[in-house]
């Protein structure tokens, strides 16, 4: 029975050691914390990337429409014309015939619109891109499991300049 009581008497005290260390002890600490940190940090960072390819994609999509307007509004209004317009837009070059290289990924001829209208008494060209949707390299719905938050969406700069021809 002493031999018991002299046991249980260890075991008590190396225990209570083992307890007292235990919480001033640090290590792993670091390894907790980054695993609940990584994964908004990531979030974070995959959320500026395609927010920054989405603004990049709208821009050159404006810089386009705006360079089929203007190409446009300076030029006969006719089939040809406006199939250079549209190639002007979509390849970067109006004599390409709608073939090569897109200057994005999945455009065409066909999602450049080029209008003529006249409002007031002044003629005027617009040109929209259209039936153009982004796709995202993070997919920020699929990720997180939120729909609202995905970035496939259809991205439809125009521009509307004074025909001048």
């Amino acid at each position: 029975m002493e031999r018991l009581n002299v046991l249980t008497t260890r075991l008590a005290k190396s225990s209570r050691a083992i307890a007292r260390r235990g919480l001033s002890d640090e290590r792993g600490t670091q390894l907790v914390e980054l695993a609940i940190v990584l994964p908004v940090m990531l979030l974070l960072f995959a959320s500026v990337a395609e927010f920054g390819r989405y603004f990049y994609t709208y821009a050159t999509l404006a810089k386009a429409a705006r360079g089929a307007a203007r190409y446009s509004t300076t030029r006969q209004f006719d089939s040809a014309d406006i199939t250079q317009a549209k190639s002007l837009a979509a390849y970067g070059d109006p004599l390409g015939a709608c073939a090569g290289t897109p200057i994005l990924q999945g455009l065409s001829c066909a999602n450049v619109d080029i209008q003529q209208a006249t409002s007031g008494g002044a003629q005027t060209v617009t040109a929209r891109i259209i039936n153009y949707q982004y796709q995202p390299i993070f997919d920020l719905g699929k990720l997180t499991g939120i729909s609202t938050l995905s970035l496939k969406v259809n991205v439809s700069p125009s521009v509307t300049m004074k025909y001048v021809f």
